[in-house]
């Protein structure tokens, strides 16, 4: 008989492939992650603070509100540091809904959004996205009622790299005034697409953001939450005080100070490996997404051999099946170098 609520027992946990990833030994195309080291600055600040012993200290988190706020321009009240944008998006899913209200879940997408849902026991209603048509907003509107508490917009979507016109997002906003608007901006440096300025005239809206893609820290786990002052005050009360460590915000304030290694790993990202990738696949005759993101869900003939094959050559990406059950290869993208070498590698294994 277990202690814990029933459904909890009953749930499996998001178990990402871990094991095995050695970014020594692999082109690590599987996570969506920054595929080059950061800058020198922020190693040095890390390396300046440890020397400095302050591990044995409870974090002072500075001025690190004002320069999120600063970099995103809102006030620093509309801002909340998380540890990570996972603890963002369970934060909002907690606190909005209860047990048996219902969560739009446009599908498929990330994870975590559907594990958070389920630790709260809730109904989740899934409209499919698709690769003709994009995101389902005419099924999202048409799926909410008087039970709706969470509506999840990733925009863009992971894994297809699907973008979500700002009026769509605030369509759907007015037209679900009682629930949760959860706009997840996680490769917002990707696409510049946001409604973080609009928090305020809009009270059900919460965008959640991270440092662990673009930026690539995700291994010290810092993200935020951008939205209304009262729904700020209302969060910080669950979150705890010390959630977020005080190596994130050494590094997020280094990186905040130098951010030309983040804005010129997005250009070559996305004007010149970007490019690259699908004039390859549109003439090898390869179906893939369209995305606006650092990644393409590619749909080889031979998926699971095509992923083999990378991998005995060691780069690794992400198996990822669509609504139907069909399995495709979702793949992030590195620098120029790195996707000529992705390139070589996939014309010789198709």
């Amino acid at each position: 008989m277990s202690i814990f609520k029933s459904h909890i027992s009953q749930m499996g946990a998001y178990k990402p492939p871990l094991e095995g990833r050695d970014n020594h030994q692999h082109l690590l195309l599987d996570f969506n992650e920054r595929v080059l080291p950061v800058s020198p600055t922020v190693k040095q600040a890390l390396i300046d603070f440890i020397n400095d012993d302050q591990l044995q200290v409870y974090p002072a988190y500075g001025d690190i509100i004002q320069k999120i706020a600063d970099y995103c321009g809102v006030k620093p009240d509309q801002v909340m540091t998380t540890n990570g944008s996972d603890q963002g998006i369970d934060l909002i899913i907690r606190s909005a809904c209860r047990e048996g209200d219902d969560a739009i879940i446009p599908g498929p997408t990330f994870a975590m959004y559907h594990q958070c849902a389920k630790i709260e026991n809730l109904n989740i209603i899934e409209p499919a996205y698709s690769r003709e048509n994009g995101f389902p907003k005419q099924a999202v509107m048409d799926a909410i009622t008087d039970k709706t508490r969470l509506i999840v917009i990733a925009n863009p979507n992971n894994p297809c790299g699907t973008p979500i016109a700002r009026d769509d997002i605030l369509d759907i906003a007015k037209a679900a005034p009682q629930a949760a608007i959860l706009v997840d901006e996680c490769y917002f440096e990707y696409t510049r697409q946001t409604v973080c300025d609009v928090v305020e005239q809009y009270p059900n809206l919460l965008v959640t953001r991270t440092f662990s893609k673009t930026w690539g820290l995700p291994s010290v786990r810092l993200g935020y939450i951008i939205s209304s002052k009262d729904n700020i005050n209302a969060l910080l009360n669950v979150r705890g005080p010390y959630d977020v460590n005080q190596l994130a915000v050494v590094a997020i304030d280094a990186a905040l100070g130098n951010p030309e290694y983040t804005q010129e790993y997005v250009k070559e990202v996305i004007e010149v490996s970007k490019p690259m990738i699908e004039a390859f696949l549109d003439k090898q005759n390869i179906e893939y997404w369209p995305s606006v993101a650092n990644y393409v869900w590619v749909f080889f003939k031979q998926p699971s051999l095509v992923e083999q094959k990378l991998k005995e050559a060691n780069i690794l990406v992400r198996p990822k099946v669509d609504n139907n059950s069909r399995l495709g290869l979702r793949i992030s993208l590195g620098n120029k170098q790195q996707t000529i070498h992705l390139i070589d590698t996939l014309a010789s294994v198709i």
